[in-house]
């Protein structure tokens, strides 16, 4: 299966959504939910206005979605979910530095966005295994 790349990322005053790996699929909005919304319309609207034949070649067979998120993006999309209290409890990192990297003030060092990829790694797999 094949595996359709989404990156959304934040700018100044919106942040936006594209395909690494299919073009023709792109998307904006005020929030990383709205543009990651806009960007399936427009895999929608790709796949119902063109022939099956024009399509770029990944759409002609299953595909999933993967998202990539720039930090700021990603932490703004789960602030619903994780405060800033829980994620310095399972990454370690100072609340006031996870602010800046949010509010986009600070960008985080590679070592930084990998403590946080990893710790949200870490409660995913844990969420997975639960059975209720």
């Amino acid at each position: 299966m094949e595996k359709i790349i989404i990156t959304i990322g934040a700018s100044s005053n919106h942040f936006g959504a594209y395909s690494e790996n299919c073009p023709g699929i792109y998307g904006a909005g005020n929030t990383a939910e709205e543009a990651k919304e806009e960007a399936i319309k427009g895999l929608e609207l790709l796949i119902n206005s063109r022939e099956k034949k024009d399509l770029p070649a990944i759409l002609n067979g299953e595909y999933s979605i993967v998202y990539q998120y720039d930090t700021q993006s990603l932490l703004n999309y789960f602030n619903k979910i994780f405060t800033n209290v829980a994620l310095e409890r399972i990454t370690g990192i100072n609340q006031k530095l996870l602010h800046h990297y949010a509010s986009g003030l600070k960008k985080p060092r590679p070592a930084q966005r990998k403590k946080i990829e990893t710790a949200l790694h870490l409660i995913g797999n844990e969420l997975l295994a639960v059975r209720l």
